[in-house]
């Protein structure tokens, strides 16, 4: 058994996004993102199914062209083929991303 918790080592990188797999079991891939305030936005549209909840912090994500604010505690499912990019995310937000491949 392993227990860890999603607000260790949770400091911000210098720059862009910090991505660790917290789980990895058959078609499911848990991961934490820890985001600086300076981001290269980055479009992804992703071949899986993904579920994100912004654990701490802010952020604007556009949302195959619909402009998405979360803040803490939100959460957002995106289908697989749902194009997205964070705009603008806040110094040291915590995020959770599962996908479901």
């Amino acid at each position: 058994m392993q227990i860890g918790n999603l607000f260790a080592d949770a400091q911000a990188p210098g720059d862009g996004e910090r991505f660790e797999a917290l789980l990895t079991h058959r078609n499911l891939v848990v991961e934490r993102i820890v985001s600086s305030a300076r981001i290269q936005p980055t479009l992804y549209t992703q071949p899986q199914d993904e579920w994100v909840a912004l654990l701490q912090g802010e952020a604007e994500l556009d949302v195959a062209g619909e402009t998405v604010v979360l803040r803490a505690g939100d959460y957002l499912f995106l289908p697989a083929g749902t194009p997205h990019t964070v705009r603008r995310v806040g110094e040291g937000s915590v995020w959770l991303a599962v996908h479901l491949h």
